[in-house]
């Protein structure tokens, strides 16, 4: 593929529209199979045709602006175009009720404060009593704020809903290297993987099982000997404890 678009920019100058439509044909099980692992987070209402229609124009542009000179098969670029398109067109929807976010901030609240106060990691119990709330209620309440999964670091930098970019900096400007924003990239991903690190074990196995061998809850509840609703409510603790810990790392 890298040769062929390679080849296609050198007679042409662009990509062709005959070109480009292959690529999107022969690219459409990877588009669904994207649309597909973060449909696994998101809830029933949200149309998954819309959002593979948002992952072929995520791989058009990067039909568009592949460079095959640079040292990157293109699969792994359309990948990462196609992702950023629909978690793009995500977060512009924003799904998620305002009561829920509350709770959702809520929670982070209380583990930030217990943690800070004990020094170490918090358990459910101390966690309810911080919130003045029994343990059901605090089970029922991480069930209700499960489908917020994805950290938003403006908001960790504000502390609030600003639709004002606050920490935008940090990514990667894909029309011109920058490297301060490469520093910064890094060193976030360095925070992130220390915030993991310090997870309490099944929490940590959780997150490793979920994101990085993308098994879904039911498949992660079977090698772990326990039920799908036990591994949402150990997931969603594991996001607080990591928003926690992320704001924490990231005002500092």
């Amino acid at each position: 593929m890298e040769a062929l678009l390679r080849e296609a920019q050198k007679l042409h100058g662009k990509i062709p529209a005959t070109l480009k439509e292959k690529i999107v044909l022969e690219h459409t099980s990877l588009i669904r199979y994207i649309v597909n692992r973060i449909a696994l987070r998101l809830p029933s209402h949200i149309d998954l045709d819309d959002l593979h229609s948002t992952g072929v124009i995520g791989l058009m542009d990067a039909i568009d602006k592949y460079d095959p000179e640079k040292n990157c098969k293109f699969k792994t670029y359309a990948e990462f175009r196609i992702k950023g398109a629909i978690l793009d067109q995500l977060r512009s929807l924003d799904w998620v009720p305002r009561s829920i976010r509350q709770k959702s901030r809520r929670l982070d609240q209380a583990y930030t404060e217990v943690e800070q106060r004990l020094g170490r990691s918090a358990s459910e119990n101390e966690v309810a009593n911080s919130l003045g709330i029994q343990l059901d209620e605090f089970h029922y309440l991480l069930n209700q704020v499960k489908g917020i999964s994805m950290v938003n670091l403006d908001e960790l930098r504000s502390g609030s809903d600003s639709d004002q970019p606050i920490y935008g900096e940090i990514f990667e400007d894909v029309k011109a290297e920058n490297p301060f924003a490469s520093l910064k990239s890094r060193e976030l991903r360095q925070t992130v993987a220390d915030c993991i690190s310090s997870l309490p074990q099944k929490e940590r196995l959780v997150i490793s099982l979920y994101y990085y061998e993308d098994l879904n809850m039911k498949e992660i509840g079977s090698v772990l000997g326990i039920t799908e609703s036990r591994v949402c409510q150990i997931h969603t603790k594991a996001v607080a404890r990591l928003h926690s810990k992320l704001r924490s790392a990231l005002v500092s």
